[in-house]
């Protein structure tokens, strides 16, 4: 989709109109505030599907450029947005939002519009929207596609939201790694529609010891998800629990919780008791 279409159409949402006229053919597009009427996806790969696209076959589904969408009840009022990943840093983000009881908070997660993965992850984003079901939130969920920058989704994923709701932060989960913090920092802020929103980092600095405490007491577990490191790979393997055990294990020089990108996680919820 180009640019262009992309702004008619956050302008007409934004406006609460139903259609919008394309500008190259001239004929009325249906906007996802007129879909949601619906009530559920069709299955006829409307342009602009509030719901995914998913009730359109994988292959299909696949072939289309789709439009970041929401999923779950959104909250009255300012939310903080929480990039998501699934992992184990997502969720003690999560969890120290709820300790700030500051506002609601809504996730944002990427993923490749084609294979549906999560990149680094590489967990299926259907494990990630099942994630969103148990805590119970909403999700803005952002598909990306060769040839389309990542800023550019990701702003279109906001703006997707924020013609709903207002957004108080954008919210990540980095630890402890300046070069991070400093491009998150410039990227965003040099987007002027969203250059105003404050960056929040809830975990920055916090002591490995506390955060594992946390991790340890929470009704979760993580589990690698996938190894990056060659040398992490000779003593860790996908589907390990991540936990002190495990870093006992991992080579010197290695971050513990894998900030380098050495290994990542996934979470899953412990049974209910």
């Amino acid at each position: 989709m180009t640019p262009d279409r992309e702004k008619l159409h956050l302008k007409a949402c934004s406006q609460g109109d139903l259609t919008y006229s394309d500008p190259r053919t001239g004929y009325p597009v249906f906007t996802a505030l007129a879909l949601e009427r619906r009530g559920d996806c069709c299955g006829c790969g409307c342009r602009h599907c509030p719901y995914g696209h998913q009730e359109v076959t994988p292959d299909e589904r696949a072939m289309l450029h789709r439009d970041p969408w929401i999923e779950g009840d959104l909250p009255k009022g300012p939310v903080d947005l929480l990039f998501w990943s699934g992992g184990k840093d997502s969720y003690l983000t999560l969890r120290a939002l709820e300790r700030e009881a500051a506002r609601p908070t809504v996730l944002l997660t990427t993923f490749d519009g084609r294979s549906e993965q999560v990149a680094h992850q590489e967990v299926l984003v259907q494990e990630i929207r099942h994630q969103r079901k148990r805590l119970g939130c909403a999700q803005v969920l952002v598909p990306l596609f060769p040839g389309t920058g990542y800023m550019d989704r990701v702003l279109l994923g906001i703006q997707t939201l924020q013609f709903r709701t207002p957004v108080a932060r954008l919210v990540f989960g980095d630890l402890h790694l300046d070069h991070v913090r400093t491009w998150r920092e410039d990227a965003f802020s040099a987007c002027s529609d969203i250059a105003s929103i404050p960056i929040h980092l809830p975990l920055w600095g916090v002591p490995y010891e506390e955060l594992l405490n946390d991790l340890e007491s929470a009704p979760v577990q993580a589990r690698v998800s996938a190894v990056a490191d060659e040398s992490c790979a000779q003593v860790i393997s996908v589907g390990d629990l991540f936990n002190r055990d495990l870093i006992a294990r991992l080579p010197n020089g290695i971050d513990e919780f894998g900030e380098n990108g050495e290994f990542h996680s996934c979470i899953e919820f412990l049974p209910k008791t």
